[in-house]
């Protein structure tokens, strides 16, 4: 299935600078950008990103916290968290690229394309309520969903996480919450170091949280297999009204950060598995917002991110099924994940 695509993209993202061999630099989207250019000429839907409004903001960050964001305008250089450097601009490019997910939020629910890629930095999924961290400033999605959710009335949303890393800011601020429902598969022995398969979520949340730590030797088919065997029931079950996707790269083998060998082929095959299985009961495609994340070597960031739109805007692509092969591992983590999961239903 060919989806129509639309992108936001904005070169004030640059205007974030995290000083001199920061991993999260404006080299990441510039070297997208240019992939862009080069091979999606005209065929995107591009949208213009504004700067989230404040109340939307504020259903997700503490008025502290946001205060904290809008004085750091007043310094030169200075950091909100050890590894999160900033600016004095930087608030604005964080500001913009929540508002860059919110306007992908816009163009689904008015039919203007089915898929949307916001190419977005300062990433967002660590990013908590009160505070930043692992180089994120805003929570990009939370912010969105809260969006989508409030003006729209959305009232199921799943979220998968596909970084390298977990997204504890989004599994926090939605763990006591049915609405949004997410799904993280991650390395759990890098930062933050959260993200173990007893975490199912809390309150009205609990059974709503999902939470894979995966091996870093998975191949394609191993990670596949994975994917496969738990989405498929869990949207089936759960009926999202939209999926969001915090699109992190930092899993590809020339990740300067990730430990894990994935190529840029398994997003090409993980997003063919989501178009694959995000349709309602008519078999119309289901709304998809990708947000960028992680992935902090440009070259194979702008090939991965290549991967998921030719994945999008293909109608029939070679190998359009996700290779899924299951072994002892895949097999023994799937089995602690259902197991964990039984009670509540959504993995039957």
């Amino acid at each position: 299935m060919s989806l129509n695509v639309g992108i936001a993209r904005d070169d004030r993202f640059a205007e974030h600078k995290t000083g001199y061999s920061h991993p999260e630099s404006p080299a990441r989207l510039a070297a997208v950008y240019r992939m862009l250019d080069k091979t999606f000429p005209d065929t995107l839907l591009q949208a213009a990103p504004e700067p989230a409004a404040m109340e939307h903001i504020e259903r997700v960050h503490t008025p502290a916290y946001i205060k904290k964001l809008l004085k750091s305008a007043e310094q030169k250089r200075t950091s909100l968290a050890p590894d999160t450097p900033i600016s004095a601009r930087s608030f604005m490019a964080a500001w913009l690229a929540a508002g860059a997910c919110i306007t992908g939020v816009n163009a689904l629910k008015s039919h203007k394309c089915n898929a949307f890629f916001a190419l977005v930095r300062p990433p967002g999924h660590h990013a908590l309520p009160e505070r930043a961290g692992g180089f994120c400033i805003l929570n990009n999605l939370a912010v969105a969903a809260r969006f989508a959710r409030t003006n729209y009335g959305v009232g199921r949303i799943l979220i998968v996480d596909w970084d390298v890393h977990h997204g504890n800011g989004l599994n926090d601020v939605f763990y006591e919450e049915s609405g949004v429902f997410y799904f993280s598969t991650h390395d759990i022995m890098l930062y933050p170091y959260s993200g173990n398969i007893s975490e199912t979520g809390s309150g009205d949340g609990e059974g709503f949280t999902l939470n894979i730590p995966i091996e870093r030797s998975f191949m394609e088919n191993e990670i596949g297999h994975v994917y496969r065997e738990t989405l498929t029931p869990l949207i089936r079950n759960y009926q999202p009204e939209m999926i969001f996707v915090a699109a992190g790269f930092d899993a590809h083998k020339d990740d300067p950060l990730g430990r894990s060998v994935w190529s840029a082929a398994t997003y090409y095959h993980l997003t063919r598995l989501l178009c694959e299985l995000a349709v309602n009961a008519e078999q119309n495609p289901l709304p998809l917002l990708f947000a960028l994340e992680g992935g902090y070597d440009p070259g194979s960031l702008a090939l991965c991110v290549e991967q998921v739109l030719l994945a999008l805007t293909l109608e029939n692509g070679e190998n359009d099924s996700p290779p899924a092969t299951g072994n002892a591992a895949t097999e023994q983590l799937l089995a602690s994940v259902f197991s964990t999961h039984q009670p509540y239903g959504l993995l039957l």
